[in-house]
């Protein structure tokens, strides 16, 4: 096996690196994207539901109203 073979070989483990690094910055960004979208799907469950329960309220006193009317 020459030298050229050993540089070559180099090259392409030096790329092979370089590529994991960058997927693991990727990947780690992902993971932190992920964790941020279930925060916001979470935070907009709770509000969904305190405005439904405020509706329900209005709707009751609606009710209410009307039958005392």
């Amino acid at each position: 096996m020459t030298n050229q073979y050993f540089i070559a070989l180099e090259q392409k483990i030096d790329q092979l690196l370089a590529r994991c690094t960058q997927l693991e910055l990727e990947n780690q960004h992902l993971l932190a994207t992920g964790l941020q979208a279930r925060q916001e799907k979470a935070r907009l469950l709770q509000v969904n539901d305190q405005t439904r329960v405020q509706v329900e309220k209005m709707i009751q006193r609606m009710k209410t109203l009307e039958q005392s009317s």
